[in-house]
């Protein structure tokens, strides 16, 4: 097959036009083109009066070869890729038989990650057992609502804890930036549709699929994990790591659970996501190597969706495939600090992300529809490992658990000033870069529930977040004024606090994707450090159970 890039089409343009502009952008007889399929279809609206559609499509030809010859320098027509996913190795039936057989895998946290190694490991032959130290997805999705709606949390089944991971409980973007020289986000995507998302999703830019249907896919995948011979445990916390020494330095052994149970395993992966505090804090006193990294923090913002689709795609606005219109946004404070927009939720809502009493976390999600009156996205400042060290050095390696103490200061603060109830402190734009506080909501209603108070986000001595980061913001939103008309709006609303953008360190693992002082250790995921999304996570749940399983099948 033949694969053309960048071939661009009006928005409006017919049903049946695509054909005819291959053929053109080809040079070949109608007769010639047996068949195509799209690859990928995206826009361009960097100019509102005249939005373009480009496809990536792949053609079946008569006299493909002189084609390809004729185009040999023309980097939009090639030979189409092979993106068929390919095993690195295959259990044989009889890998568990036998008077002594080996343990099998566990994987620990059944998020993206977490699902994507146990559907390899299982897909493989290697039948994994998951350990979630939350609960099924359905029973999850109930406690959570509880806190959204009632005010009460369940620190282990929330928004970050429980089957599907945080990511269920967020827009569903099923995109990346990762380098995929081997097209595992198509793998992704392929088992997606398998367990229910629509097909548009292997060819849309930028495909979301929206928290339901991910609980309902999330079941599903677990039913076929279950189904070649995975075991999934819900419930059952790791409370502690079983590490030997040997000759060759330490190697895990298997772990121990919360309610006493020990589990034998020589394999283990760690898919604990960004909020398992505890669980960090046990593996650091293990002596399991870890180090702290940079993340962000900062606030939600919401306005009007109406607001950014005029800004985005002017007259189109409201154009079925444009859909609700999103944003990236930049700014570098004269401060040196960076500003971003981050995780950004067309027709959505705000929500209530904490996993620990007594402290406040937001975070965005949306359905399939995008339907809601406001998008929201984060606003957040990048900060290093030196911004939040505990010890008040000036240099030397900071403790890798620095970075939760100081996200829990500003979580603990953000549920002070929203006045207890896990309600958030909020505050209008117009009065934030003001500098005062907010007193009555004007045209755009906060989503956020339980609910949000409005405040000063600003106090002296008291802010909501560090100094730096009120400067940065402040300084932030005009600017983002001057490429998105409308987005420092008098009355749109800060939501604090974001804190959890990714996670505050890194279980630092090598090449062969293993722990580097314990052996048949598997860092894996946003929460060791290694991935920052639903795409990102399951390609790197991917790879690490291909490094496992090539390990456990072709010993060396």
């Amino acid at each position: 097959m033949l694969r053309i890039t960048e071939l661009r089409l009006p928005l409006n343009h017919a049903e049946d036009a695509l054909r005819p502009a291959i053929v053109q952008r080809l040079g070949v007889l109608d007769a010639d083109l047996r068949a195509f399929t799209v690859f990928k279809r995206s826009y361009d609206a960097r100019k509102k009066s005249a939005i373009v559609l480009t496809y990536t499509v792949d053609c079946e030809l008569t006299g493909e070869a002189v084609v390809l010859q004729r185009f040999a320098g023309d980097s939009h027509i090639k030979p189409t890729p092979n993106t068929d996913y390919h095993f690195v190795a295959q259990a044989p039936a009889s890998f568990y038989a036998g008077s002594n057989p080996q343990p099998r895998p566990l994987v620990i946290g059944f998020g993206p990650c977490g699902i994507f190694a146990a559907l390899i490991l299982a897909q493989m032959g290697l039948r994994p057992i998951v350990l979630e130290r939350g609960k099924d997805v359905r029973q999850r999705t109930k406690d959570t609502w509880g806190l959204w709606r009632q005010g009460e949390l369940d620190p282990e089944s929330n928004v970050q804890f429980g089957e599907g991971g945080a990511g269920t409980f967020s827009d569903g973007k099923l995109w990346s930036q990762i380098s995929d020289p081997r097209f595992l986000t198509r793998k992704v995507l392929t088992e997606f549709v398998k367990a229910g998302a629509p097909e548009e999703i292997l060819y849309v830019n930028k495909p979301h699929i929206g928290t339901f249907r991910l609980v309902s896919m999330v079941i599903k995948m677990r039913a076929e994990i279950e189904a070649l011979g995975g075991e999934i445990r819900f419930e059952q916390k790791v409370s502690d790591v079983l590490i030997e020494d040997g000759p060759d330095g330490q190697h895990i052994r298997g772990v121990t659970l919360a309610s006493g149970e020990q589990i034998a395993s020589n394999q283990v992966v760690l898919a604990l996501g960004h909020s398992a505090r505890d669980t960090f804090t046990m593996l650091h006193q293990r002596g399991v190597y870890m180090e702290a990294k940079p993340f962000s923090i900062g606030y939600r913002i919401e306005h009007p969706q109406s607001i950014i689709d005029a800004a985005r795609f002017g007259a189109s606005a409201g154009h079925p495939i444009l859909g609700a219109a999103d944003y990236k946004l930049v700014h570098h404070a004269k401060n040196g600090r960076s500003v971003y927009s981050f995780c950004m939720c067309p027709g959505g809502t705000v929500v209530a992300a904490t996993s620990e009493p007594n402290r406040v976390v937001t975070n965005g999600m949306s359905q399939y529809s995008r339907n809601e009156r406001n998008a929201n996205a984060g606003i957040v400042v990048g900060i290093n490992p030196q911004d939040y060290r505990q010890d008040g050095k000036a240099d030397g390696p900071v403790n890798p658990l620095d970075g939760m103490a100081f996200q829990r200061i500003w979580e603990s603060r953000a549920y002070e000033l929203g006045e207890g109830g896990y309600k958030a402190p909020g505050a209008l734009v117009g009065d934030f870069i003001k500098r005062q506080r907010s007193k009555v909501f004007g045209n755009v209603e906060p989503s956020y529930k339980p609910g949000v108070t409005l405040t000063d986000l600003q106090q002296k001595g008291h802010g909501s977040l560090p100094d730096y980061a009120l400067e940065a913001i402040r300084e932030a939103l005009p600017a983002f004024e001057r490429q998105i008309k409308g987005f420092s709006m008098a009355d749109a609303v800060l939501t604090g606090v974001e804190t959890r953008t990714s996670s505050p360190l890194r279980i630092t693992r090598g090449r062969d994707y293993q722990s580097l002082n314990v052996k048949g250790l598997y860092p894996a995921g946003e929460g060791a450090g290694y991935a920052g999304g639903i795409m990102s996570a399951g390609v790197d749940g991917i790879e690490v159970a291909e490094a496992l399983g090539a390990a456990m099948l072709q010993p060396s």
